[in-house]
């Protein structure tokens, strides 16, 4: 018998699945102000990945290093960050992330905090994982209103990495390198092909990989609502209390 139909919120959805891609032994970082990922992280470490070096930001468990995030960042500028995370306002068909303005720079419509470190991050972290918890066409754009970091580079310019899918409340998304395109990967239960492409601002083709979503395990659940939770607690404490079921 397959697994009894489980109950879970959004978040809790995106955190498995972002824990899903995380493979053991690697170097991990998760910037501030991401609980999410870090929750993700967190279970993989409890389950699947539990040799991982995992480092939060804003945690004294996870990120033992005085001085902000500038060991995280000299770990990707040696070459040594596997697995990175990444949001933005604005996500395009070209892989291009928008952390900085809406609307035109001189005179915006909007004024976001801006990306410290994010442009290097993208380009040295072996693999970036971008998250975004809504999946609509205010995001996902044919062309980013400015660009913080390009998903595409150059030739002539040295990238370690770069991005490799986007994890939405309704979605996997992989990043074509070849084609420098997305394609989608994955549907979540709940969510259909058509609502994802009716929500995604650029078209949206099927990977060869396409499948839906496993939904959460009762293990993975369990394991996210009892000891992830109780770490996020000294991470995230209204995340943990909000956003992870109890």
């Amino acid at each position: 018998m397959g697994e009894p139909f489980l109950e879970y919120t959004p978040e809790e959805l995106m955190a498995v699945v972002i824990s899903r891609e995380v493979r053991d032994y690697e170097n991990v970082g998760v910037g501030a102000v991401s609980p999410i990922p870090a929750s993700g992280c967190i279970l993989a470490e409890h389950l699947q990945a539990p040799h991982i070096n995992l480092m939060i930001l804003d945690s004294k468990e996870y990120y033992p290093f005085p001085g902000g995030s500038s060991e995280l960042h000299f770990l990707a500028q040696r070459g040594d960050l596997d697995l990175f995370f990444l949001s933005g306002i604005q996500i395009d068909s070209r892989g291009n992330i928008n952390l900085h303005v809406l609307g035109d720079y001189q005179s915006p419509q909007m004024r976001l905090p801006g990306a410290y470190g994010s442009a290097m991050l993208y380009y040295m972290a072996h693999r970036v994982i971008l998250f975004r918890t809504e999946h609509t066409k205010r995001t996902f754009v044919e062309k980013v209103d400015f660009i913080t970091a390009p998903g595409i580079t150059p030739a002539n310019v040295h990238r370690e990495g770069g991005p490799t899918k986007v994890v939405t409340p309704k979605a996997i998304l992989a990043w074509d390198r070849q084609g420098g395109s997305w394609l989608l990967e994955a549907v979540h239960p709940g969510s259909s092909v058509e609502e994802v492409r009716e929500n995604t601002g650029f078209e949206l083709a099927k990977a060869s990989s396409f499948q839906m979503t496993p939904p959460p395990t009762e293990k993975e659940l369990t394991t996210l609502r009892t000891a992830v939770r109780e770490k996020l607690k000294r991470i995230y404490p209204d995340f943990a209390e909000k956003k992870i079921q109890n």
